[in-house]
């Protein structure tokens, strides 16, 4: 009888159902246990490692948590000023057109003191990507109020909860660059659940192939917790943006091209 040889390395292989993409660097994520950045890093680098456009991407990553994805993302990268992302970004996609480009931000940084820069590149269709987290709040400088902190949310500079009547409303940004005639792609996602992360990647996949495209701005937004500004455990933290983020962003595409091939 043959002696059989048992050779671990093959049974490995056979059960192996996912692996870290190569194109996240080895180098331990510094984000909050439970924060959805590394979700998105990694399903942003999968996508290109499948497109094959590792070499042609630049990312633009600006203040916030969101500026410590050089850190994370082997691509090349820019970083911006507080808010400015847009503005580097259509520079780089002017010069290099033949770039893959995208800029990743916070609420923080998009929705407040680069809401010019985002409104203005979006009005004038850059072919750029997008990609803006939204967990309602300033997550790395302590918790405060953001322009996407839903009404009666408490923060730390609105400890007694969002007061629509003096601190104003909360900036829907997604459907707000819908109704710009420059922007081509426009959806809200979010990576709490397997499938959400699905969808999620989808989006991220379709915004980076309509560059090629040049018909405009490709814009996903991801909604996310924040567990440790919103001092909640990872999985209340997702039960509550369920609860009380989605109703008020509501996930699904908003603006698609005619047809997207």
């Amino acid at each position: 009888m043959a002696e059989t040889i048992f050779d671990p390395n093959i049974i490995k292989d056979q059960n192996l159902v996912y692996k870290r993409t190569d194109h996240m660097k080895e180098k331990a994520l510094s984000y909050c246990p439970g924060c959805g950045h590394g979700t998105a890093h990694r399903i942003l680098m999968e996508v290109i490692e499948e497109m094959g456009i590792q070499e042609k991407t630049i990312g633009v990553s600006p203040v916030g948590c969101s500026v410590l994805a050089y850190d994370f993302m082997n691509v090349d990268m820019q970083g911006a000023a507080h808010g400015r992302a847009p503005a580097l970004a259509t520079a780089i996609k002017r010069l290099m057109p033949d770039k893959f480009v995208f800029t990743y931000q916070g609420d923080g940084d998009l929705a407040a003191i680069g809401t010019a820069e985002t409104i203005h590149a979006c009005n004038r269709g850059e072919h750029i990507t997008i990609i803006f987290i939204n967990n309602g709040i300033y997550g790395m400088t302590g918790g405060q109020m953001a322009p996407t902190t839903l009404p009666g949310m408490r923060s730390s500079t609105s400890p007694y909860g969002r007061d629509e009547a003096t601190m104003g409303h909360p900036l829907r940004m997604t459907e707000l660059v819908a109704t710009l005639p420059g922007t081509c792609f426009v959806t809200r996602q979010a990576v709490h659940t397997p499938g959400n992360v699905r969808k999620a990647k989808r989006a991220l996949r379709t915004a980076f192939e309509l560059q090629t495209r040049k018909i405009g701005v490709s814009f996903v937004e991801i909604v996310s917790n924040c567990n440790s500004g919103w001092k909640m455990t990872p999985v209340k933290a997702n039960t509550w943006m369920e609860e009380n983020m989605f109703p008020y962003y509501p996930l699904g595409d908003i603006k698609v091209p005619e047809k997207i091939d």
